[in-house]
């Protein structure tokens, strides 16, 4: 492990001063002292943040919730305000890690998870996301985890949190402070697709830290699913997973939000191509027709073919049990 200093600041402004390009905050660091013990990450300075009062659970007024970056998965999940509200997000984070680690991790540290690509941990294979221009050996090597969405030349890496896909879905804001001041940031344009920098993981910069992530009101408490694709059923990262979330009219469609892990970069979700169902009944062969549509970019690696009809498959039962209602 490379050496590195530490700070504990007492307050929020001390902890974004201090920050920059070869610090790194810490809460739970549930992902980052591996990533530490491994020599992939090599931060100069550790921000510990565990101090700071961002652990409070609290209604917005426009009715939906603000949740602090310091809360505790398990305190998330737990939270009668999310089971009753959003039980989508209560059941996506039980999906994720074990019970110990959602002990630990935290709700702003969550977004913050990096990729579990074999490569990119493994520091004596080339990988462009721990060392920009090196190559990705997964192309062509061993792809069965990997992206079918939004993978570009350089990196074809998908990002593990469970979390995260229900927030996509739930489209949640995230909030953050920098020396600049507080901006908010709307969770589909928190993380990005890897592109030309697959290095880069989110759009915070250097001396950005996660104040709280915001929940609009609560409009899926009656119809939501999400469903985990996986080799095992406990703790093991999803092949495929999928928060659906519904809203209807008698037997039509008011609202549909589908979001898909485990298939790209980040959260995967096309919000125009919902709103092409809206008024469509909710049926069997709409959703079809919706994750029919949704995949048709997909562009598998060899071992991960089987990921497009696994997806297809699995965004039909989600919905299919989401519209069956939150007692079934």
């Amino acid at each position: 492990m490379t050496p590195f200093t530490y700070a504990k600041p007492s307050s929020i402004d001390q902890a974004v001063q201090l920050a920059g390009p070869g610090a790194r905050f810490i809460a739970g660091g549930t992902n980052l002292l591996d990533l530490m013990k491994e020599n992939v990450a090599r931060p100069a300075q550790l921000i510990d943040i565990n101090d700071l009062p961002l652990r409070d659970i609290s209604p917005t007024p426009d009715g939906g919730l603000r949740i602090g970056a310091l809360v505790s998965n398990a305190e998330l999940a737990w939270n009668p305000l999310v089971e009753q509200g959003y039980p989508l997000l209560a059941q996506a984070i039980l999906a994720g890690a074990s019970p110990q680690l959602r002990n630990m991790a935290s709700t702003g540290g969550n977004l913050l998870q990096r990729t579990r690509c074999l490569y990119f941990y493994d520091t004596a294979t080339p990988c462009n996301k721990r060392a920009p221009g090196s190559g990705c050996p997964a192309r062509d090597g061993l792809n069965r985890n990997h992206a079918i969405l939004g993978a570009s030349p350089l990196c074809v890496a998908v990002h593990p949190s469970d979390m995260c896909v229900a927030l996509a879905a739930l489209e949640a804001r995230v909030i953050v402070r920098g020396r600049s001041g507080e901006r908010c940031v709307a969770f589909a344009d928190f993380h990005r697709l890897p592109g030309d920098t697959p290095e880069r993981d989110n759009t915070l910069a250097d001396d950005e830290l996660i104040l709280a992530i915001e929940l609009p009101a609560p409009r899926f408490a009656a119809y939501s699913h999400y469903l985990k694709v996986r080799d095992r059923a406990s703790y093991a990262f999803a092949l495929v997973s999928v928060a659906a979330a519904l809203e209807l009219d008698g037997s039509a469609i008011r609202t549909l939000h589908v979001a898909l892990g485990g298939v790209a970069h980040k959260p995967w979700r096309d919000a125009a191509l919902e709103r092409q169902v809206v008024g469509q009944p909710a049926t069997a062969d709409t959703y079809t027709h919706f994750a029919d549509s949704l995949l048709r970019a997909a562009r598998p690696l060899p071992g991960n073919v089987f990921k497009v009809r696994l997806a297809r498959n699995a965004i039909v039962r989600a919905l299919i049990q989401a519209q069956r209602g939150k007692c079934q």
